[in-house]
């Protein structure tokens, strides 16, 4: 096992080029290790994959280990492809990882990686709906090829991140199941593309362009801009947009494998854009196939967070929305304000026909305080600390069971997201209110660990706190109250994802849930500062 000087910190950089270098390496490791698998020919791309890996983890202490692969893998290439042309400069690709942070690079043979050959070798078979489109269709053993290596590099290095780039989306996506599916007990981050000055997206084949060929391939982003710029004017049928984009890139010259309107996760076709589509095509210029895609989405992005009270939904969602760049939208604020508003009329909480008149002209406004903090008012008067109170508490449940509050609000929360770009989160978000949000989260919590909070809570505010055990028994009531209102009881959705958060840091739930929008919301659609 040899190393090598890492140019711009001076700190040594692992060569390892066997399984048992490889081993002897991760024995030492103590911290966290993240993983950045390539073929090599690194350039800017495949440096930001490695900048990322070298971030700290969300509530970590120790600086993760950085680990690059480099290994052509000739079980990803067909018959008559660039398999012996591609692109090898290790000496280069060491110096590249290097500087961008890496702390090892791992350059193993195909003997090391396949050491019984590959003709009576394990594969790993991806869904066929994931693989049988897009690339897949012309590269038919392709996928199949990149999750056998990539499972077994996995297993070789048992890392605790790895980062891909989202310009291989079919192949993020594809990964990303097999690991589900496998139930590997690692997480992975899509990157962004990344881009050369002339849009052209950062990839190894780029360098076997002629300077004509590399002016004619720019035609590939520039007409993906061009349909991102249609759809924005109201244009979202499929079959117009993919014959725009053929016609652009024929007129250019390139030869057309595909081009494809897609759901960005299933990779099912699309008859138009609804909420989020991936529109996608492969072209040859020259010697190199260049795939590119754009995301387009008819309105911005929903993230609708649901659970029952105490479970701390408020306190991660803000945070989550700020670190996002999302709108954040606290439902349970307006039912609160509305519930101190019928309190202060003395009218009977428990009687829709005495709350239904207050309804009329109601005048409850949301807004974001100095320092972030979500404002509320009804009907010009603060409540943002009173909605809080025992007194609120104990009677919110009344208030929202009615159905002309349910339908008043509702409405209101509806015409607040028609454009999107927001993160809301009550009791009947992903159920009732934004069915069709990108991202629905179940958020919950045992009984007993809402109870803790709420006494947490309660004393912060300056309240008296009732014995934990009395606590406990006003949520369990609660609960039956929310889920058995006639009118849009609590529910978990079919498509929401369950996140139980009992024993978890705020910092680890904001976590998992920048983790689940990644999943569904990628940053090429949706970028955001801080993540």
């Amino acid at each position: 096992m040899g190393f090598l000087l890492r140019a711009a910190a001076l700190l040594p950089v692992d060569l390892l080029k066997t399984r048992q270098d490889l081993a002897a390496w991760r024995r030492r490791l103590q911290g966290p290790l993240h993983f950045v698998p390539t073929m090599g020919a690194l350039h800017e791309g495949h440096q930001q994959l490695i900048r990322r890996a070298a971030a700290p983890m969300a509530g970590s202490w120790q600086p993760p280990a950085v680990l690059v692969s480099v290994f052509v893998n000739p079980l990803q290439f067909g018959p008559g492809e660039d398999l012996e042309s591609y692109p090898r400069d290790l000496a280069a690709d060491i110096d590249r990882a290097a500087v961008a942070g890496a702390t090892a690079l791992f350059a193993p043979s195909v003997a090391e990686i396949y050491p019984q050959g590959d003709a009576d070798l394990t594969r790993v078979s991806p869904p066929l709906i994931l693989r049988q489109g897009l690339c897949g269709r012309h590269r038919p053993q392709h996928f199949e090829g990149v999750a056998t290596v990539v499972i077994r590099l996995l297993a070789l290095v048992r890392p605790d991140l790895l980062l891909l780039g989202e310009k291989d989306w079919q192949q993020l996506v594809i990964l990303r199941r097999v690991v589900a599916d496998l139930g590997l007990p690692l997480r992975i981050q899509g990157c962004p593309t990344v881009r050369e000055a002339d849009g052209l997206a950062c990839s190894s084949r780029n360098r076997r362009l002629s300077p004509s060929q590399r002016q004619q391939a720019a035609a590939l982003p520039a007409a993906l801009a061009a349909v991102v710029t249609e759809v924005r004017t109201g244009q979202c049928d499929a079959a117009s947009l993919t014959s725009q984009l053929s016609q652009q890139l024929e007129g250019a010259g390139l030869k057309l494998d595909y081009v494809e309107l897609v759901a960005p996760h299933s990779l099912e076709p699309l008859q138009q854009v609804q909420g989020l589509a991936l529109l996608a095509a492969a072209v040859h210029c020259g010697p190199s196939r260049l795939i590119d895609h754009c995301f387009l989405m008819s309105r911005l992005p929903i993230v609708a967070i649901d659970g029952p009270a105490g479970a701390g939904k408020s306190t991660v969602t803000r945070a989550f929305a700020r670190q996002m760049g999302l709108v954040y939208l606290d439902t349970g604020a307006m039912y609160r304000a509305l519930t101190w508003w019928v309190q202060r009329q003395g009218a009977n909480p428990a009687d829709a026909a005495a709350v239904g008149p207050l309804l009329l002209g109601l005048d409850l406004q949301l807004s974001a305080g100095a320092d972030g903090e979500q404002l509320v008012s009804i009907n010009g008067h603060d409540v943002t600390e009173a909605i809080r109170s025992p007194e609120v508490t104990a009677q919110v449940s009344l208030v929202a069971a009615h159905g002309c509050v349910r339908q008043a609000l509702t409405a209101q929360q509806q015409a607040m997201g028609l454009k999107g770009g927001l993160v809301a989160e009550g009791r009947d978000i992903g159920t009732a209110v934004f069915p069709d949000a990108e991202l629905k989260v179940f958020l919950t919590a045992t009984a007993a660990e809402r109870a803790r909070r709420r006494a947490q809570d309660l004393e912060r505010r300056g309240f008296a706190v009732p014995p934990l055990a009395e606590l406990e028994s006003q949520i369990a009531a609660r609960d039956y109250l929310d889920s058995s209102r006639e009118v849009a009881p609590l529910s978990q959705a079919e498509d929401a994802v369950e996140l139980v958060t009992d024993g978890m840091a705020i910092e680890a739930v904001i976590q998992a849930l920048v983790d689940l929008f990644r999943q569904r919301v990628p940053e090429d659609a949706w970028q955001a500062s801080g993540v």
